[in-house]
C-alpha cells in the first residue's frame, strides 16, 4: 500500500476547516545560537495539542456510514489516542482506545474527555495489538493504526506540505528539515511532501537514544527491530521498529537519523519554555534537542525547518524538568 503526494494534497482538502494550519515561527535567539534561520512548526498548537489529529481525521472521515456506526479501535500511549477520540466525536462514531496503564494521566484524561472509551493494559505483560484486534473483532470495528496506514501517513504529510508553502510565503526555501520519529508516520509524510515540493531539502529524523531503530534500519537497508531498553523520557517515541509502509519512504528520502539523550531532551524542553515561550512534550522536543546539542549541524546561514510535534506533557513532569530536577 503506497502513499503519494496526491494523497497528501487530498488529505489537506479533507482537513481544511477542521485541522489548525499551524504557523511557522522563528526566534532571533535560536537563530543566533544555531547560526542558521530556524523556522519552527509548532504542532503543539494543533487540535489535541499534537500533529496526530491530522492523520486520525483523514483516516476516519473516509469511513463508510456502516463503518462509522460500528466505530473504531486504536492503541496509543497518548497523542494518537486523543486524535482518534476527537475525530470520532466530530464524525459521530464510537471509539475505544487501548492505552498503557502508565501513560501520562493528562493524555488518558484528555482521551476520555473527547468521548472515547479507554481500556488500560500492562505494557510489560500484555500486548496492546492483541487486545485491540480482539476488541475490533468483537465489535466489528475498524482498527486505526498509529502510523502504518497510508491514510494516516497522508494526513501527517500535510505538516510538510504546509511548511514548504509557508516558507515560500516568507521568501525562504528549506535547506534542512528535522522531525521526530517513532514508527515514522509523520516523518514519512513530510518526506513525501518535501521531495515533491522541495527535493533539495535535506531531511533528518530524530529519535531517543536507545530506541535507534531508524538509524539501525537505514544502516542495514531493511527494517530492524531494537530490544527496547526500558522506558525513556520520550514516551511518545518508544517504537521498536519503523513501519512496513513508512520505512521504504524513509529509506529513499532521508539524509540520516540522529539520537538524543533524556538529558538533551530535558534541556530542549527548558529552552523551548524559557526562550521560545512554548510548552513542548519530550517526544516533540527531540529535533530542537538535536540542534541545541549539535547532533545535527546545519550549514551556517542555511534555513532549517523544525517540527515541534506535540505539547501534551504531564504537568508535574514538566515542572520538574523546568526546575532542572531532571
Amino acid at each position: 500500500m503506497s502513499v503519494s503526494f496526491a494523497d497528501i494534497e487530498a488529505a489537506a482538502t479533507r482537513l481544511a476547516g477542521h485541522a489548525v494550519v499551524t504557523p511557522l515561527i522563528e526566534s532571533p535567539a535560536l537563530n543566533e545560537r544555531i547560526s542558521a534561520r530556524v523556522l519552527i512548526k509548532p504542532e503543539t498548537l494543533q487540535r489535541i495539542g499534537a500533529f496526530k489529529f491530522r492523520g486520525a481525521y483523514n483516516r476516519l472521515v473516509q469511513l463508510s456510514a456502516d463503518e462509522r456506526q460500528r466505530g473504531v479501535v486504536a492503541f496509543s500511549s497518548g497523542n494518537h489516542a486523543q486524535g482518534v477520540a476527537l475525530a470520532a466525536r466530530m464524525l459521530g462514531m464510537p471509539a475505544l482506545i487501548v492505552m498503557p496503564s502508565d501513560a501520562p494521566a493528562i493524555k488518558v484524561a484528555a482521551t476520555k474527555g473527547y468521548g472515547a472509551q479507554v481500556r488500560l493494559y500492562d505494557r510489560l505483560t500484555e500486548s496492546r495489538e492483541a487486545i485491540a484486534a480482539e476488541i475490533a473483532r468483537e465489535r466489528g470495528a475498524v482498527l486505526v493504526p498509529a502510523f502504518d496506514d497510508p491514510h494516516i501517513v497522508a494526513g501527517q504529510g500535510t505538516v510538510g506540505l504546509e511548511m514548504i508553502r509557508q516558507a515560500k510565503g516568507l521568501g525562504a526555501g528549506l535547506d534542512v528539515a528535522l522531525a521526530p520519529v517513532s514508527g515514522g508516520g509523520l516523518l514519512a509524510g513530510i518526506c513525501l511532501a518535501m521531495k515533491a515540493l522541495s527535493p533539495a531539502t535535506s531531511i533528518w529524523g530524530v529519535e531517543p537514544a536507545g530506541f535507534e531503530d531508524l538509524r539501525l534500519s537505514l544502516e542495514a537497508g531493511e527494517r530492524v527491530s531494537v530490544k527496547v531498553p526500558g522506558r525513556c523520557l520520550c514516551d511518545a517515541l518508544e517504537s521498536p521498529a519503523p513501519g512496513e509502509i513508512t520505512f521504504p519512504i524513509l529509506k529513499q528520502s532521508l539524509a540520516g537519523a540522529a539520537a538524543v539523550t533524556d538529558a538533551e531532551v530535558a534541556e530542549a524542553m527548558r529552552y523551548a519554555f524559557t526562550t521560545l515561550k512554548l510548552v513542548v512534550e519530550p517526544g516533540g522536543s527531540v529535533g530542537l534537542a538535536a540542534l541545541l546539542a549539535g547532533k545535527i549541524k546545519p550549514p551556517a546561514g542555511s534555513t532549517v525547518g523544525l517540527v515541534l510535534s506535540g505539547g501534551n506533557v504531564d504537568p508535574d513532569l514538566f515542572a520538574r524538568i523546568v526546575k532542572g530536577e531532571l
